[in-house]
């Protein structure tokens, strides 16, 4: 039975991290290519702004990374109570109000970048991104989940169609 056990939490271990390394797909990653590059020419970004987004976004990234690292290792902790033969109620609640925490603190941060960007725009600019699909998508991965072809967070212009 231990070696069962072993077993198993390795193999749901290993499936863990495969899926978060394979779950977004090819590319440069941290929605760096064409989608981006697409969405400043539609809304005719000056250099400077391309700079300043840029550097913003640079920011950002460091900003979030622990956050994101924290939100990682407490859904390991949570499958790992959730593994075992009598799960503890009260430390899964706990951990999971933890990992909600850490989540609504990475969507406060991304919501202040996105008002940064929009700030940085001219008032065309701004038209433009309102009629785009900036922020109209659905979380989640796959075709209908609607990640591919924008970047993790939603931050990205998000009009690569």
């Amino acid at each position: 039975m231990k070696k069962l056990t072993i077993l198993v939490t390795v193999v749901a271990l290993t499936a863990l991290l495969a899926a978060s390394a394979l779950a977004f797909g090819p590319g440069k990653g941290r929605g760096d290519g064409y989608c981006r590059e697409t969405s400043w020419t539609k809304l005719n970004l000056t250099d400077e702004q391309k700079a300043k987004i840029e550097a913003r976004e640079t920011e950002f990234n460091k900003e979030i990374k622990p956050v994101r690292e924290k939100m990682f290792d407490k859904s390991v902790q949570l499958r790992r109570l959730w593994l075992e033969a009598n799960p503890d109620k009260d430390k899964i609640a706990s951990l999971q109000k933890e990992v909600r925490k850490l989540r609504d603190e990475m969507h406060d941060k991304i919501t202040n970048l996105r008002l940064e960007i929009r700030q940085l725009l001219t008032p065309e600019q701004q038209e433009k991104l309102v009629n785009s699909r900036w922020g109209k998508r659905a979380m989640g991965f796959g075709p209908r989940g609607g990640m591919r072809g924008h970047d993790r967070f939603g931050i990205g212009m998000g009009m690569c169609e």
